[in-house]
C-alpha cells in the first residue's frame, strides 16, 4: 500500500513537472511537451477527465489525428486512467525519458532536448485568467506584439482577433490547429482567434523562431500551433459569467463536451461546442476615453476635441467660417461646437460565438488508422461608430469631391457659395455588424509503415465566409437629390453643381430638403444606405508526412539514433471581397472599395534529420544536431528554398545549450498582389494643419513653405479629419516575395540541487529582406512637406477649392528591410512546502534589444525601438514581463498574476517627438497590471472565480485622436477592473 501510494506520489510530480494538466486527482487530457518551457504553476481548475495513455505516456497521441506534426507510432487501443497511471509509474522506476513531438520538429524529442525555442501555455494557465478568447489571453505573453488586430480595436477590423510575433505582423506569424493549416478570415487574411473555444484548447505551443523551412510560407516570425483536446472518453459541461465593476462588458459563456470509446477502445468519438456573449463597452462610459482629444499641441489652449465636423452642419465661404442655427440660419463656428465622437463609438466589440467540433478515429490495426476531424464556428459583432461626416467624394467616385451650396440656392443665407461639412445625425449612429462562418475538416489515415517508419496522409479543406453590414452610410446620389442640387457636368467630380429642385421632384420618395436645418424622417429615410460586403476565402491542402525517430544507432561508443521526417504538401488558397455595388460605384459616402480576387497553388516536399552524436558521455550529457530543408514549387513565384541548423549540446544535465540558424520565406498574399484600390483613413495629421506644421522644428519652415505654394496658409489652415487621413490603398502585381533570416543562442539551466527550478536564457534576432507593406500617410507627407524627398508629394491630392486633402495613395511594396533582435528570459519554479502546499513561481520576460526599418529600398534605418507609432496606436516597448505566483493547498488555489509593459517614446514614423518642436505630450511610462484567480475542487466540480486589473488600472493617455490611448498596447485595460465566476462539472 505504501508502495502505490509512493508510486502515485512520483506519477504526480512527474505530470506536474512536465507541465500537464493534471494533478493527483486528474488524468491529462492530451499531450502536452516537456520542453522546458512548459509551465506548471498553475493550479488545476478541472475535475478528473478520462483520457487514453496515448494522451499522457506515448510519444504519440492516438486521438489527435492532426498532432504537431506527425505521428510517432501507430496508435493503439485506449486504456483506462489506471493503466495510464501503472505504465507511467512503470517509466519512472524504470528512468525512460518520455517523447513528444514539439512544434518546430517532425521528429519526437525528450525533455529539454529541444534546439527550438519553444512557449507552451496550457489550457489551464489560459482559463484561470479568466480571457473569454484565445487572442486575449496571448496579448499577455510579451513575445505576443501590437501588430495584430485586437478586440479593443474596432474601427475596419470586422470583430477578428489576430495574433503576431516579435511586432512583424500578424501576416508573418502562421497559426496551425493540431500541427496542420487551417482556414483564416478573409476579411483580414488572417487566422482569426475568435473562433476558438477557450475550453476545447488543450495547450498553445508558440515557436519563437522562424519556421518556413518545416512548415511553409508565413512561418517568418514563428508558428503559433494550437492543440485542441481529443480522444476524451468522460464529459464536461462549464459555464463562466463576468462583468466590470462598473456593469457593463458582461460576459458568458457555455461549453461542454462528451467522448465516447467503441470497439474495446479501437474507436473513439468526441464531440464538442460552446457558446460565448461578450457585450461590448461604449466609449462615452470611459471618463478616460471621453471627450476624444485629436491633437497634441504644447499649449493647453490649443487642444482641440472631436471633430470639426457637426451635426448641424459648418459652412465654410470665402468670407467666413458659419455653423447652422437648426432654424434655417448660420452664425460664426467656435471650438465650442466640435464634435465629440466619444460619445457615439464602440470602445471594444461586442461578440457572439458559437462553435462546434467532431473528432473520431478507429484502429483498423497497427498501420491503418481512418481519423476524421470538423470544426465550425460562427461568430457575430458589431460595433457603433458617430454618424456619417460628409464632405464631398473620395476616388473612383465621379460625384462631386466637394459639396458645397450655391450661392443661388434659396436656403443659402450667406450669400456666398458655402462648403458644407455635415455629420448626419439623422442617418443614426454607423453601426458595423459582421457575421462570420469559419469550417475546417480532415480526413485521413495514419499508422505504421513498417520498421518505425510511421506515416500521416491526410486532406484539408477549409471555408471561410464573411458577410458584412454597415448602416448609416448614406447614398450620395440622394442626398444631392434631397438638396436640390445637380451637377453641370455628370460624371465630372470637379463639375460645377447648380441648385434645380426639379432632380429631387422627379424623384419618387425624394422629400426636397434645407441642407441648413436638419433632415425629416422621410427624406432621411430617402437618401439613407446600408452598405453589404462579402469575403470569402477557400484552403485546400494534401499532406503526407513520415517519420523514423530510430533510422540507425550511431556507430560508436555513447552514439544515439539519427531520426529522419519526410513529406509533402500540395496546397490552394482563394479569396474573393465583394463590396456592395454601390460603394464600388462610389454612390455612398463609406469608403470606397473594389472588387479583389485571387489565389495560389504550391506544391512543396521537406526533410529533416535529427543525430544525437553523444549520449550520456563525457561532457556530452546530449549533444544534437538537426537540419531541415524545403523546396516549394509557386505558380505565381517559381521555386524557393529554405533551410535550417540547429545544436543542441548539454554537457552536464544542469545545463543545455542550445542555438538555431534559418531562413524564412513569404509570399504575397491575396490582398498584396490582387487588392483592388480602397480607401481607408489612416492615423495621420496634415502636415499643413496648422498645429501639426509648427511641430517639425526646424523644418517648419520649410513645410510652411511647401503649403503655401499650394495656397494654403499653415498658421491657420485646420484640417477637416481630426487625426485621420483619407488614404487610398491597392494590391501590387509587381511584387517580390519577402525573405529572411532567423537565429537564436540559449541556454537552459534545470539544476539538480534546486528541484522543480528551470530557467532559460535565449538571444534572437530576425533580419528580413523585400518586406512587404505600405508606407504610413503620415510617412508619405512628412517626405513630401519637409523635402525630404519631393517624389512622395505625387502621392498627394487635395481638393482645389477647400485646400483639404482628398486623399493619399499607399499600395502595397516592396518597401526595404527590419531588423530586430532581443534577449527572452524564461524562470519556473515549484515547491513543495509541506504535503499539502505548493508554491509556484513563473516568469516570462523579453528585453527589446533593436528594430530597426526601412521604409524605402537602400534608405534611412530608422530605430524603432522602445517607441511608440502614437497615432496608430502600435509600438515597440524594450521591456515587457509576464509574471505569476501560485499556491495550491489541497482543493484550493490562489494564482497572482502581473503583466508589465516598458514605457516608449512617441513617435510620428519618422521622427521623435519633443517639446522642442510644440508637442505637449511626448512619451508614455511603464504600466503595470495585476490579476488575482482563487480555485476550489469538489468531487466532479470545479470552481473558480477571480478579478480581472485588481487595482482598476487606466490605460496611459496616448494622442492617438482615436480613444484618448493605443488599443493594440493597452486593450487589456480598457473594461477596467473585471471579475468573473466559473462552474464547471465532469461525468
Amino acid at each position: 500500500m505504501i508502495l502505490h501510494r509512493r508510486r502515485e506520489l512520483l506519477l504526480c510530480a512527474s505530470v506536474l513537472a512536465m507541465g500537464l494538466d493534471a494533478t493527483a486527482s486528474a488524468n491529462a487530457q492530451t499531450a502536452t511537451s516537456t520542453h522546458h518551457r512548459a509551465s506548471s504553476h498553475r493550479t488545476t481548475t478541472h475535475a478528473k477527465t478520462k483520457a487514453s495513455s496515448k494522451a499522457t505516456t506515448s510519444s504519440t497521441v492516438a486521438a489527435t489525428p492532426a498532432t504537431v506534426p506527425v505521428a510517432v507510432t501507430a496508435p493503439t487501443s485506449t486504456l483506462s486512467a489506471q493503466v495510464n497511471r501503472r505504465q507511467a509509474v512503470a517509466s519512472i522506476d524504470s528512468s525512460r525519458s518520455e517523447s513528444v513531438v514539439v512544434t518546430g520538429s517532425a521528429l519526437s524529442t525528450s525533455n529539454n532536448q529541444n534546439a527550438n525555442p519553444v512557449q507552451i501555455v496550457t489550457s489551464k494557465q489560459i482559463e484561470q485568467t479568466g480571457a473569454t478568447t484565445l487572442g486575449d489571453y496571448l496579448q499577455r505573453l510579451p513575445s505576443i506584439g501590437s501588430s495584430g488586430t485586437t478586440n479593443s480595436q474596432t474601427n475596419g477590423t470586422g470583430g477578428s482577433s489576430c495574433t503576431d510575433i516579435r511586432n512583424l505582423g500578424q501576416n508573418r506569424v502562421l497559426v496551425l490547429i493540431d500541427g496542420k493549416r487551417a482556414a483564416i478570415n478573409g476579411n483580414n487574411s488572417c487566422f482569426d482567434m475568435n473562433t476558438i473555444n477557450v475550453h476545447q484548447v488543450a495547450s498553445v505551443e508558440i515557436l519563437k523562431d522562424g519556421g518556413s523551412e518545416l512548415y511553409g510560407a508565413d512561418a517568418v516570425s514563428g508558428v503559433i500551433n494550437i492543440k485542441l483536446k481529443h480522444n476524451l472518453s468522460d464529459g464536461n459541461l462549464t459555464v463562466r459569467g463576468g462583468i466590470t465593476d462598473v456593469g457593463d462588458g458582461q460576459t458568458g459563456m457555455i461549453s461542454g463536451y462528451k467522448g465516447w470509446n467503441f470497439d474495446h477502445g479501437k474507436g473513439n468519438v468526441t464531440i464538442s461546442g460552446s457558446y460565448m456573449t461578450q457585450s461590448g463597452i461604449q466609449q462615452k462610459n470611459r471618463s478616460w476615453a471621453n471627450p476624444v482629444q485629436a491633437n497634441d499641441p504644447a499649449s493647453a489652449s490649443s487642444i482641440s476635441y472631436g471633430s470639426s465636423i457637426p451635426t448641424a452642419g459648418r459652412f465654410i465661404t470665402d468670407s467666413g467660417d458659419y455653423i447652422a442655427t437648426g432654424s434655417g440660419g448660420v452664425r460664426d463656428f467656435t471650438s465650442a461646437d466640435r464634435y465629440n465622437y466619444g460619445n457615439d463609438q464602440s470602445l471594444t466589440n461586442s461578440l457572439t460565438d458559437a462553435t462546434l467540433a467532431f473528432d473520431s478515429h478507429y484502429e483498423i490495426n497497427r498501420h491503418f488508422t481512418p481519423y476524421l476531424n470538423f470544426n465550425y464556428s460562427h461568430r457575430n459583432s458589431s460595433t457603433t461608430m458617430a454618424p456619417m461626416p460628409v464632405s464631398g467624394s473620395i476616388y473612383p467616385s465621379t460625384l462631386p469631391t466637394t459639396l458645397y451650396i450655391p450661392a443661388n440656392d434659396p436656403y443659402n443665407t450667406t450669400g456666398e457659395d458655402a462648403v458644407m461639412y455635415k455629420r448626419m445625425a439623422e442617418w443614426g449612429n454607423r453601426r458595423n455588424e459582421n457575421a462570420s462562418d469559419t469550417y475546417t475538416g480532415i480526413a485521413g489515415i495514419k499508422g505504421e509503415i513498417t520498421h518505425d517508419w510511421n506515416y500521416d496522409l491526410s486532406y484539408t479543406y477549409g471555408w471561410n465566409q464573411v458577410m458584412n453590414q454597415l448602416s448609416g452610410v448614406g447614398n450620395y446620389s440622394k442626398l444631392l437629390e434631397t438638396y436640390g442640387l445637380q451637377q453641370v457636368e455628370p460624371g465630372n467630380a470637379d463639375s460645377a453643381l447648380v441648385y434645380n429642385p426639379s432632380v429631387c421632384n422627379a424623384s419618387a420618395g425624394c422629400v426636397l430638403s434645407n441642407p441648413f436645418t436638419k433632415l425629416s424622417s422621410a427624406a432621411a429615410a430617402y437618401s439613407n444606405y446600408t452598405a453589404h460586403d462579402h469575403y470569402y476565402y477557400q484552403l485546400r491542402d494534401l499532406n503526407l508526412r513520415i517519420n523514423n525517430n530510430h533510422v540507425v544507432h550511431m556507430p560508436w561508443a555513447n552514439g544515439g539514433d539519427l531520426g529522419i521526417a519526410l513529406g509533402m504538401e500540395h496546397r490552394g488558397e482563394q479569396l474573393a471581397y465583394h463590396p456592395d455595388a454601390l460603394v464600388e460605384a462610389g454612390q455612398t459616402l463609406t469608403n470606397s472599395a473594389s472588387y479583389t480576387g485571387g489565389g495560389f497553388n504550391v506544391t512543396e516536399g521537406y526533410l529533416e534529420g535529427k543525430a544525437t552524436l553523444l549520449h550520456n558521455a563525457f561532457l556530452a550529457k546530449d549533444l544534437t544536431i538537426d537540419g531541415q530543408g524545403r523546396y516549394s514549387s509557386y505558380n505565381t513565384f517559381g521555386g524557393a528554398k529554405n533551410w535550417k541548423v540547429s545544436i543542441n549540446w548539454a554537457p552536464i544535465q544542469d545545463i543545455r545549450f542550445r542555438a538555431t540558424l534559418g531562413t524564412s520565406y513569404r509570399q504575397p498574399n491575396v490582398y498584396e498582389l490582387y487588392g483592388g484600390q480602397s480607401l481607408g483613413y489612416a492615423s495621420a495629421t496634415d502636415p499643413c494643419d496648422s498645429v501639426q506644421a509648427a511641430s517639425y522644428g526646424a523644418k517648419s519652415a520649410t513645410v510652411a513653405a511647401t503649403c503655401a505654394k499650394q495656397g494654403i496658409n499653415s498658421s491657420t489652415f485646420s484640417s477637416a479629419y481630426s487625426g485621420q487621413t483619407p488614404t487610398l490603398y491597392g494590391g501590387n502585381s509587381k511584387l517580390k516575395p519577402e525573405t529572411g533570416r532567423t537565429y537564436t543562442i540559449g541556454t537552459v539551466i534545470t539544476p539538480r540541487w534546486i528541484p522543480g527550478l528551470s530557467a532559460s536564457v535565449e538571444y534572437w534576432h530576425y533580419t528580413l529582406k523585400n518586406m512587404i507593406t505600405y508606407l504610413s500617410s503620415q510617412y508619405i507627407m512628412d517626405q513630401c512637406y519637409t523635402g525630404a524627398n519631393t517624389n512622395y508629394c505625387s502621392a498627394i491630392t487635395r481638393v482645389a477649392s477647400t485646400g483639404q486633402i482628398n486623399s493619399v495613395t499607399s499600395t502595397y511594396a516592396n518597401i526595404g528591410g527590419l531588423k530586430t533582435s532581443g534577449i527572452d528570459f524564461d524562470l519556473d519554479y515549484r515547491l513543495r512546502i509541506t504535503p499539502h502546499d505548493v508554491l509556484t513561481l513563473s516568469n516570462n520576460f523579453q528585453q527589446l534589444i533593436s528594430y530597426l526599418q526601412q521604409n524605402e529600398v537602400g534608405g534611412q534605418w530608422y530605430n524603432y525601438a522602445g517607441r511608440m507609432f502614437y497615432q496608430s496606436g502600435t509600438g515597440n516597448p524594450r521591456v515587457r514581463d509576464y509574471a505569476t505566483v501560485g499556491w495550491q493547498h489541497g482543493a484550493f488555489g490562489i494564482t497572482y498574476m502581473m503583466q508589465y509593459t516598458g514605457g516608449m517614446i512617441w513617435n510620428d514614423g519618422t521622427t521623435d517627438l519633443t517639446r522642442a518642436n510644440g508637442y505637449g505630450r511626448t512619451k508614455t511610462p511603464g504600466i503595470f497590471s495585476h490579476d488575482v484567480t482563487v480555485t476550489y475542487r469538489w468531487k466532479s466540480w470545479n470552481f473558480q472565480g477571480g478579478v480581472n486589473n485588481l487595482f482598476d488600472k487606466k490605460p496611459p493617455f496616448v494622442a492617438s485622436a482615436t480613444d484618448n490611448s493605443a488599443a493594440a498596447l493597452y486593450g487589456s485595460l480598457y473594461t477596467g477592473r473585471y471579475v468573473f465566476l466559473q462552474a464547471g462539472v465532469n461525468f
